[in-house]
């Protein structure tokens, strides 16, 4: 067992009472450990929507409260989910092209996306094995709602925070087998650490000075909004008379 896969660091706060209010009320500490790991996945994939945190580097716990996050934000909670319930993980880190964020992201906010996108992915020791798992990062409705308003797109695909080889049936839901959603988008790998802590220390974020400023304090909720008018309703009825 290494014990860095298990530690407590600034992001990944599971004493934060929050994170373990939790797990004691979803009784997750009685699973075994497949259980523990679907049961925490699920709960991050589903019951926090794909949105936007106002930065990467964030507390797990601050990912709780807002309810929403993408790739990096959510795999912090992924990952702080998984130690707190005794779970060994890791943080695996790359590049995205910007394309793959393109209808999530509205056309007239884009120019504020860097060119490769900071993301990564959760490794979670199962069984004796290292799994990779990405396809959390969007909840069903979210993901559903982008199949129908596509819906003469059956293989590849590359937008709306989508990077798949399938998008009429990508591998997403946890089946003790890696999991993806973006894989086909990367262009950077950066390697493993053990913690996002670690990972932010030496690279930083995606955006610095005017233009994280701006992400932070209004780009982000333009981005927020879109998100939500595509999970909506109305996408399905455009789809349908698309």
């Amino acid at each position: 067992m290494n014990a860095n896969y298990l530690e407590k660091t600034k992001i990944l706060d599971f004493d934060d009472q929050s994170i373990q209010s939790l797990i004691a009320e979803r009784n997750w500490q009685t699973l075994d450990d497949y259980n523990k790991i679907g049961a925490a996945y699920t709960f991050v994939k589903e019951e926090i929507q794909f949105g936007y945190n106002r930065s990467d580097d964030i507390a797990a716990s601050e990912v709780l409260a807002d309810g929403y996050g993408q790739c990096n934000t959510k795999g912090n909670l992924l990952m702080v989910l998984l130690r707190a319930l005794g779970i060994q993980c890791r943080f695996h880190s790359f590049t995205i092209d910007q394309q793959l964020q393109k209808g999530a992201i509205p056309s007239y906010v884009f120019w504020l996306a860097p060119k490769y996108i900071i993301h990564s992915w959760v490794e979670v020791l199962y069984d004796g094995e290292w799994i990779n798992l990405e396809g959390f990062i969007l909840d069903e409705a979210y993901l559903s709602s982008i199949q129908s308003k596509f819906s003469q797109a059956k293989d590849s695909f590359c937008g709306y925070g989508i990077a798949t080889t399938c998008i009429s049936n990508p591998v997403t839901n946890w089946a003790g087998k890696d999991t993806y959603i973006q894989k086909e988008g990367i262009h950077d790998d950066f390697g493993l650490y053990d913690s996002p802590d670690a990972f932010y220390a030496k690279q930083g974020t995606n955006l610095t000075g005017i233009k994280r400023w701006a992400y932070q304090n209004f780009i982000r909720h333009i981005i927020n909004w879109n998100v939500q008018r595509l999970r909506g309703k109305n996408v399905n009825a455009e789809a349908q008379h698309a």
